[in-house]
């Protein structure tokens, strides 16, 4: 009678392990993003203050007064780096364009007399550090470059939403506030299934919002 109610508790036993195996997983996936996310040095700490920092991808045109021969468009590398006519290998990744223009008006005063440079960007993709994750029970999860005073209400018109299966009210936003990782409650269900726009955030360069999956 013994080994019957042993066997009548196989599946449930299964069932057991294997719950402690996916939360066991779902716990270190966490923990590698939480610390990937301590590496991450956004620029901007108050929506207002942003300023748009050069990424990999981004378009820029060189535009060198009085000097058109020179002027030229080019693509920010995967490296962070810009080849311009006359200079070559120049990091820009992380700067702003009037930063890079400077640097390159002193790569240029080597060959060309009080160089004066603008630097026009497209693209807008900027520097991972500045852009927005968005991970998990999203309708679409992917990263968003960050726009100034962009809100979650922004991120969810992005990403389409939230899924059926998503636990929206214990979702959270990861973000590096003064060099230390910190983590804040955020009430998806609320904003996007109710309406209710006081659960509506800013966000920052940097932000990872991690949707999780209800338990039912």
């Amino acid at each position: 009678m013994k080994n019957r109610n042993l066997i009548g508790q196989l599946p449930m036993l299964a069932v057991m392990l294997l719950s402690a195996v996916v939360l066991n997983g779902c716990t270190s996936q966490e923990k590698q993003v939480l610390q990937s996310a301590q590496m991450i040095a956004p620029s901007t700490t108050v929506p207002s203050d942003y300023m748009y920092l050069i990424g990999p991808g981004d378009s820029l045109s060189v535009f060198v007064w009085n000097n058109p021969e020179v002027s030229t468009t080019v693509t920010v590398r995967p490296d962070g780096m810009i080849s311009t006519n006359l200079v070559e290998d120049l990091k820009v990744t992380g700067q702003s364009p009037t930063e890079a223009a400077r640097q390159i008006e002193g790569a240029l005063s080597k060959y060309i007399k009080e160089p004066i440079v603008t630097v026009i960007v497209g693209g807008f993709i900027g520097p991972y550090s500045e852009q927005v994750r968005i991970l998990g029970e999203a309708t679409s999860p992917q990263t968003l470059a960050y726009r100034q005073n962009m809100t979650m209400l922004d991120v969810m018109i992005a990403v389409g939403g939230i899924t059926d299966f998503a636990d929206g009210n214990d979702a959270s936003i990861i973000r590096v506030v003064g060099g230390t990782q910190k983590q804040y409650s955020v009430r998806l269900n609320d904003l996007v299934r109710d309406g209710d726009i006081s659960a509506n955030v800013d966000m920052l360069p940097g932000d990872i919002l991690i949707i999780p999956e209800a338990w039912f």
